[in-house]
């Protein structure tokens, strides 16, 4: 069936819902998570048609091998329901779970078919195109989420997940079809970006348009999601006044609970299929198409996601009955930038300026820049509301909140600096500065935590979160735990730096020179076996690999140890000169 034709949700009718959540005082829950949720709502109104459940272990395999369903169709990312394997053992096919959103809000039930235990190294190199969580973030979300296995079957909804942002821009696959419809828009380019879009995008956007004789359906990618410094809420307020300057009836704009992966060609082409879904006829695809390091230092090869979107929708399916089925049928279309010409007062492509014509780059990353260097921005780089809202919510680095992260040895000489920075903080600038202290926070924050791999990791996420609203705030978090553990730290950094920068500083002091010191006298109980697991002795420290700043402070004191992270947070431009 035509994508374009199916109307039908997976919302139950209000009699059955009252019946299921009657039942549900019976089911086990499972809390969904945000990645979670959006999943759920793409099934639920048929985003992720065919799809009307979770793969099963046969759909995953499939998945993973070919980049298909069994019967062929085009699919290049399991969507699986993680459980823990306490719960995941205790089901059998047949039995009802309650799916939940955080506030244990029940919006869906999953008839298990199947249970399973998946090898997430496998996924990780079938999807992500690499298993090592250090060198892709999508990787180490995969291995972190909620539990280690995973549940198979369809899904029957009570309710979509809630939303009280936007609501006006949130349809259904089946509302934008319809809206369409009405509008007598046949053919439709989607486009998805996850930054602010300027005059440069709209040149860009018109052109490609009248190139497919197409109106445009923008829908930008908000966050949760790696890819953008700007939050949802000021993002999806810079689209509007973005569109306000699109000519009449040539755009529109909406909302998707698409959640990017950042998987290169297979999460663009999960973005293709759900665009197809909500009635587009064609995609746009940049030349970083859903890369996790948008920019100059691609992941994955330049044009790698438009090269396998373009191969799959020129594929003939094996058989004439299944036309449809074994290819893409959404016209992947390149995205082509353009530079603007000051000489003209034009945007053009490249390949139409002449070599001793000047021009200059457009992009968000470096509007960013520029704000970040206090500069004026030109009449010519954005329109004036997009402006307004960049500049109240991106302040210059001067006025943004940022986390210290110091990690190290017991006995490193992480607090005593922390404290000396504290200090110099409060003394130079006039944000609130919050200290952290690894010892502090095990006092009052993680007292029931014992000191477990898997303890010592959340105690980390719990800084982490908290870090993560103090830079929210504008304030200054400076932490010192050990964090011995590079993914709890990457938890860190991925949980603050969507508000402000994350600086890791690795206090390098050798473990002779900490046993040394030992003002805790944690060594010499642990060398004479009193305690056990006891960091650099009968427990690794796993030391970052690429941290902002590495402080050994058997160098000079803590005075000049602190002049060195001042220094550099200066050469950022967060603290005066």
């Amino acid at each position: 069936m035509n994508a374009m034709t199916t109307n039908k949700t997976l919302i139950a009718t209000p009699r059955r819902i009252a019946l299921l959540r009657g039942q549900a005082v019976d089911m086990p829950s499972v809390f969904l998570d945000e990645q979670g949720l959006r999943d759920l709502e793409l099934l639920l109104d048929r985003g992720y048609f065919p799809l009307c459940g979770y793969a099963t272990r046969r759909e995953y395999e499939s998945i993973l091998d070919d980049g298909r369903l069994p019967d062929g169709t085009v699919w290049p990312i399991p969507i699986t329901l993680p459980l823990s394997g306490e719960l995941a053992q205790g089901l059998s096919p047949g039995d009802a779970v309650s799916l939940r959103d955080p506030e244990g809000f029940m919006l869906a039930v999953l008839r298990v078919a199947e249970t399973w235990r998946p090898d997430l190294r496998r996924e990780a190199l079938a999807v992500y195109g690499t298993d090592d969580p250090s060198r892709h973030p999508g990787v180490e979300r995969l291995f972190r989420r909620q539990g280690t296995w995973y549940a198979a079957g369809g899904v029957e909804g009570l309710a979509y997940p809630q939303h009280y942002d936007f609501r006006a821009l949130r349809r259904t696959p089946a509302q934008t079809r319809e809206l369409f419809a009405r509008r007598g828009w046949r053919r439709v380019l989607g486009y998805q970006e996850a930054t602010p879009l300027h005059r440069m995008h709209r040149e860009m956007l018109l052109t490609a348009a009248a190139e497919q004789g197409a109106r445009l359906f923008i829908s930008p990618l908000t966050p949760p999601s790696l890819f953008t410094e700007v939050g949802s809420f000021p993002t999806v307020r810079c689209y509007e006044h973005f569109v306000r300057h699109m000519p009449r009836d040539v755009a529109l704009l909406g909302l998707t609970p698409l959640y990017s992966r950042g998987a290169g060609p297979r999460g663009a082409l999960l973005q293709a299929i759900v665009n197809r879904n909500y009635g587009c006829t064609h995609f746009l695809v940049h030349e970083g198409h859903d890369d996790p390091f948008p920019g100059d230092a691609l992941f994955y090869p330049p044009w790698a996601a438009l090269e396998a979107l373009q191969a799959l929708q020129a594929m003939d399916a094996p058989d004439p009955k299944d036309a449809g089925r074994g290819r893409l049928d959404i016209v992947p279309v390149a995205v082509r930038p353009r530079r603007y010409v000051p000489a003209f007062s034009l945007y053009l492509e490249p390949r139409e300026i002449k070599e001793d014509i000047a021009s200059e780059a457009v992009s968000h990353a470096d509007l960013t820049a520029r704000l970040g260097r206090g500069e004026d921005i030109p009449e010519w780089y954005t329109f004036p509301e997009v402006l307004r809202e960049l500049l109240r919510t991106h302040p210059s680095p001067a006025r943004l909140g940022f986390t210290l992260f110091l990690t190290g040895l017991s006995g490193a000489g992480k607090s005593t600096l922390a404290k000396v920075l504290s200090i110099r903080l409060l003394e130079c600038q006039d944000r609130p500065v919050s200290l952290l202290d690894g010892d502090i926070v095990r006092r009052h924050l993680s007292s029931e935590l014992t000191f477990s791999k898997e303890h010592r990791n959340l105690n980390v996420q719990r800084i982490g979160y908290v870090a993560s609203e103090i830079t929210k705030n504008r304030g200054i978090a400076l932490c010192a735990p050990i964090a011995p553990y590079p993914e709890s730290r990457r938890q860190a950094r991925e949980m603050v730096s969507r508000f402000g920068p994350f600086i890791e500083i690795h206090i390098s002091t050798p473990l002779s020179v900490c046993e040394q010191r030992d003002r805790k006298g944690l060594y010499a109980k642990a060398r004479a076996g009193i305690i056990h697991g006891v960091t650099g002795v009968d427990d690794p420290y796993l030391p970052p690999e690429n941290p902002e700043l590495r402080i050994d402070t058997t160098q000079g004191t803590p005075l000049e140890a602190a002049e060195i992270v001042l220094a550099y947070l200066k050469t950022r431009g967060l603290i005066g000169k």
